[in-house]
């Protein structure tokens, strides 16, 4: 069964060639059930090979697919080559799962839009490059995925690109991920400079790592870190992962939940053996991850924008997973990164929701009431906030304790004190997510008191941009349509049962999905599961049971406070600007920051290098050569006269300066 795994990468790869081919004469809906049917394909044949890899001994659990040579120069072979281990295949599982749900959920998301096909063409690429990534058998094929991920989402952030700030959108998440990328190709460098190939078998192994020093473990580590900062959207390189939030809801869902931003966490745990030789370079991966996830947590307490909350919400949790992978929590790590992908998908897809019913407003502070109105999807979003709030016994709560755990005990007083970090940041997450549960859900029917963007009966969001009923450009907002009466006050609305029905789904991974790593044998599944790839390299202290059980009651009752604090005010009114300071409005200035050093600085060095540095220096150099060739070309020609007797001449006088040369040395 495993050497089927080449089919799981197979089934996304058929759908986009066959919607690139016929996409558009099949239509809305065919096409969008055809990409469902290929990624549904994808998790069954994904199931396949799990089971091919449980039926093996657990130090067996190692399996190697060339498909073929790819690179043969020399002594130097880069094959196309699949690594089917716990990581890869518990990656593939829920990629391909949750990706299912995102497919199905579009088909109703994106009903009427011009370009429906278009959409599930990229949709299938961009499964088929993550399943590329965490299959790749060496690190050159990793960065394929890599950049293919890249390539999807900048098709994807700017899919309604005649809005300027879808469009800016995805240019800034293809520039800012370029940045990450050259650090992963730096690593790539380094790798192959010291082991003399890629091959993740090759590598990752005691013998070459025996002849491996501190120091250029660290910089190996570092410059892969460096790509994990960009593609996961970690300090500084997280900018790019809010302005996403100009694609499609379904785009959301699939780069925060199931794609692209794990793929920095898969990176960091794959080269767990190198971290292991590298503590520095873990240490500074646990800090950056600890800040990235305060930062971003104080920043989603002042948005407005339901997406904008639930992305910095995403970059903060993706903290918490860098803090446990530095902190050698891989297997915390990775739970997380599932537990994540339920709640954070079933979040994305539940906003989504919201936005179709409320005829695409964005605003929560124009919301209000809507449980009334849409219990399914109230219900079901309900589910995921707790999740994210880390409540007891929903999912979050184990994931996220068992990274509290593990950094608690991590490296001295610098696992506590980012413990601590960590443990107010999930205080913060749970104010910020009930903030958003307040203004949506509870407390008065905004929307009855003010226009809203739509009427009743106004297309969604996907068939307002196919009709053009759309703000183009706008700087407050892209996203609400125009020509319809705003006087008029619609009345939300439910989501089709195909929107409705992978929510659902997601609500029973967001409530139960702990089940798989509960922190007691024998129900330690995944830990026991990962321990051949992962578990040499973990941190082996542990934290007694009861510190255990005392660190899930703080962290229990810190969300339990977050929430008390944050439902009583936001229930009661949207206005409360003391608690929402402009620096946290502006994401602590950062982005304008950026702004400032570009469009400065950074202009006049760009400026500096084209017009000095590049044309007067190195063109003049280059055209000083040829002129200075062409002069002395020139004055040689003056030589060449085609008369015989000042040829003899220059015979004769060359003649006797020999002689006069021989006389010399003579005397």
């Amino acid at each position: 069964m495993l050497h089927a795994t080449w089919a799981i990468p197979l089934f996304p790869l058929v759908g986009f060639a066959l919607l690139v081919l016929a996409g558009r004469r099949m239509g809305d809906p065919r096409a969008g059930w055809l990409a469902t049917a290929m990624a549904v394909g994808s998790f069954v044949m994904t199931l396949i090979v799990f089971a091919g890899l449980l039926s093996r001994p657990s130090d067996q659990r190692v399996f190697t697919q060339n498909i073929w040579d790819w690179i043969p120069v020399g002594g130097f072979r880069v094959s196309v080559s699949f690594l089917v281990d716990p990581l890869s295949i518990t990656m593939c599982l829920f990629v391909t799962g949750v990706s299912s749900l995102i497919h199905l959920y579009s088909i109703g998301y994106m009903r009427g839009d011009g370009q429906f096909s278009k959409f599930f063409v990229y949709l299938n690429l961009f499964l088929f490059s993550m399943l590329i990534l965490v299959l790749g058998g060496n690190f050159l094929i990793t960065f394929l995925g890599w950049e293919g991920v890249g390539t999807c989402s900048y098709l994807l952030i700017s899919f309604w690109f005649e809005r300027s700030r879808a469009a800016s959108a995805g240019k800034k998440a293809f520039v800012t991920n370029r940045i990450g990328d050259w650090g992963f190709m730096i690593g790539i460098f380094l790798v192959f400079a010291h082991f003399g190939t890629t091959e993740y078998t090759r590598v990752l192994n005691s013998t070459a790592l025996a002849h491996l020093s501190h120091g250029t473990a660290t910089w190996i580590c570092l410059a892969l870190f460096l790509g994990a900062v960009g593609k996961s959207a970690q300090l500084p390189l997280f900018v790019w992962l809010p302005d996403a939030m100009e694609g499609p809801t379904p785009v959301s869902a699939l780069i925060h939940a199931a794609t692209m931003v794990t793929a920095g966490v898969y990176l960091l745990c794959r080269i767990s053996p190198l971290l292991h030789m590298a503590p520095d370079a873990s240490l500074v991966i646990a800090c950056i991850g600890a800040a990235t996830a305060f930062i971003t947590a104080t920043i989603a307490c002042a948005q407005d924008d339901i997406k904008k909350v639930l992305a910095y919400s995403t970059i903060s949790q993706l903290g918490y997973m860098f803090v446990a992978a530095g902190a050698a929590a891989y297997t915390a790590s990775v739970f997380h990164m599932i537990t994540h992908a339920f709640f954070k998908a079933l979040l994305f897809l539940g906003a989504g929701a919201v936005i179709h019913g409320m005829h695409d407003e964005q605003d929560m502070k124009r919301m209000g009431g809507l449980r009334r109105w849409m219990p399914v999807t109230s219900t079901t979003f309900l589910i995921g906030w707790l999740s994210i709030c880390a409540i007891f016994p929903f999912a979050g709560f184990w994931s996220k304790d068992q990274i509290l755990a593990g950094t608690w005990v991590y490296h001295g007083w610098v696992g506590n004190a980012l413990y601590v970090v960590l443990l107010v940041t999930a205080g913060i997450t749970a104010y910020y997510m009930t903030r958003q549960v307040a203004l949506v859900f509870f407390g008065q029917e905004r929307w009855r008191q003010q226009p809203v963007a739509a009427a009743a009966g106004a297309p969604t969001a996907a068939a307002a941009h196919a009709t053009g009923n759309e703000t183009v450009g706008d700087e407050e907002s892209s996203h609400q349509p125009v020509g319809h009466d705003a006087t008029e006050h619609a009345e939300p609305h439910e989501a089709p049962w195909v929107m409705l029905a992978p929510l659902c789904v997601l609500a029973v991974g967001a409530f139960a999905g702990g089940i798989i790593n509960l922190p007691w044998a024998p129900f330690d599944f995944l830990d026991r599961f990962l321990r051949p790839v992962v578990g040499p390299f973990s941190n082996p202290r542990q934290l007694s049971t009861t510190a255990k059980v005392v660190s899930a009651v703080v962290a229990n009752a810190v969300a339990l406070v977050g929430i008390a604090v944050a439902l009583p005010i936001w229930e009661r009114s949207a206005v409360h600007e003391e608690l929402e300071p402009a620096v946290l409005r502006r994401a602590w200035y950062i982005d304008w920051a950026y702004s400032k050093l570009v469009n400065g600085p950074g202009t006049a060095i760009a400026n500096f290098s084209a017009w000095v540095l590049d044309k007067r220096i190195i063109d003049g150099a280059v055209n000083g050569v040829a002129a200075l060739v062409r002069g002395s070309g020139q004055q040689a020609r003056k030589l060449q006269t085609g008369y015989v007797r000042n040829y003899a001449l220059g015979i004769a006088a060359g003649t006797v300066a020999v002689l006069g040369y021989i006389v010399f040395r003579a005397t």
